[in-house]
């Protein structure tokens, strides 16, 4: 295996390749922020993706965002749900919406040439949607409980939400799923829509379609009487980290759902910088090579445990950052087994790191970055977030990246206090 420092002659344009550092501009249409990316090879299809400021950090209501993710693509001025529905099956397209804590995605995939269907479709839902009280109760709650109770039946899932509550309270740590102890009202779907779909909290990103063309269709859409109401947007407050331990007693009788789940972590209420991407792949916990458990700290330690799992994670957002781990087991006992181990890797990334190694998560950290965008999902998620933060795309540098900003960057992290998640048996897991 070669390291990045010593590739093998006629491969350094590949080490160049990998640490070049690619910029895109957006532009502006209709008072839109708009960004495409045209595709060089044969593929016929594009996608249209609208990014809304309306995650569930943005909420008022609990579980509110989630409703209205629901609520995509129902009744409009334009056309019933039917409508909609049997249009895009005649046109080949697909419909889909997403929703992460700062972010709700509208998303269109189509063939080359039916932007301008597609892209009224979304504006449609913009601009004037119904919210008819019976697709409330008839298609969007059945759909927001069924999510919500998969959530909570996936230890990993639960955890990682519970750990956003624990670690920031407010804001970014509102649940990304409805509760049924908090209702949600028809009127607060119409209130959080209306703040959230004004122009100031919407972006454009075209797959498949130049910056021009995207820019063309969407002046047309959002420069007419279908722009988006609203003036305002959403506000949220700052920030901050706070940190706390939970513990969840898991239904050992449901064999499918019953995983005993541990997660460590640690936030901070600053953007990721990249020593925290590299600190993700150099801890590891899942291997380059299928079949092989790896050569990282933390797939050496699940290894131990046939079953187990401990992978590293990074869960960047505008001004704060999530890192830590997701341990699993077959077993309560076996878990808390691993869980000594796996924080003990943690102490150990900040009190030395080799400089081999940091070359290999260097080099990981960069495909990752480069590769992300391959999918529409990875592209959305690098370029939404991009967009609302000054229209500038560019790749994370990690140049400046060593074993020393490393160490720095895990040991001030490690001083905060953690947040832990324990799901499984709780007379046996340990405690914070």
């Amino acid at each position: 295996m070669y390291s990045l420092a010593k590739l093998p002659k006629g491969q350094s344009a590949l080490k160049t390749a990998l640490r070049r550092s690619i910029t895109s501009k957006a532009s502006s249409a209709g008072g839109v922020s708009v960004i495409g990316f045209e595709n060089k090879g044969p593929a016929a299809t594009s996608s249209l993706t609208v990014a809304v400021k309306a995650g569930s950090r943005f909420e008022n209501t609990p579980g509110v965002a989630h409703v209205l993710k629901n609520f995509a693509f129902k009744a409009t001025a334009s056309a019933s749900s039917l409508r909609t529905a049997r249009e895009t099956e005649l046109y080949g397209g697909v419909l889909s919406a997403g929703l992460t804590r700062e972010h709700l995605y509208l998303t269109a995939e189509f063939l080359r040439g039916d932007e301008e269907h597609f892209l009224s479709v979304l504006t449609s839902v913009l601009s004037s949607s119904h919210f008819h009280p019976y697709e409330l109760k008839e298609l969007v709650l059945p759909v927001v409980q069924a999510e919500s109770v998969a959530a909570q039946s996936t230890p990993a899932t639960y955890a990682l939400d519970v750990a956003h509550q624990l670690a920031f309270r407010k804001g970014l740590g509102n649940s990304l799923y409805a509760s049924p102890h908090y209702p949600v009202t028809i009127d607060d779907v119409k209130t959080f829509a209306q703040g959230a779909f004004s122009k100031s909290n919407l972006a454009v990103i075209g797959s498949g379609i130049s910056t021009e063309s995207l820019s063309q269709v969407v002046s047309s859409a959002f420069g007419s009487g279908s722009s988006a109401p609203g003036s305002s947007g959403l506000n949220t407050q700052s920030t901050s980290y706070y940190g706390g331990e939970a513990r969840i007693p898991l239904d050992i009788h449901a064999p499918a759902t019953s995983t005993p789940t541990l997660v460590i972590a640690y936030g901070q209420s600053s953007k990721a910088g990249p020593e925290l991407k590299v600190l993700k792949h150099l801890l590891g916990g899942e291997s380059s090579l299928k079949w092989t458990p790896g050569s990282s700290p933390l797939s050496q330690v699940a290894e131990k445990v046939p079953g187990a799992s401990a992978k590293a994670f990074l869960l960047p957002y505008s001004d704060a950052s999530l890192f830590g781990v997701v341990v699993s087991a077959p077993t309560s006992p076996q878990l808390a087994g691993l869980a000594k181990e796996v924080a003990q890797v943690l102490k150990s990334a900040g009190q030395s790191v080799k400089d081999e190694e940091v070359k290999r998560a260097v080099a990981k950290a960069t495909f990752a970055d480069a590769s992300a965008s391959e999918t529409l999902q990875g592209l959305v998620a690098n370029v939404g977030p991009a967009l609302f933060a000054g229209g500038e795309v560019k790749s994370e540098s990690f140049s400046g990246v060593s074993a020393s900003s490393i160490q720095k960057a895990a040991s001030e992290l490690l001083k905060a206090k953690p947040t832990v998640v324990a799901v499984g048996n709780v007379n046996v897991l340990p405690y914070a």
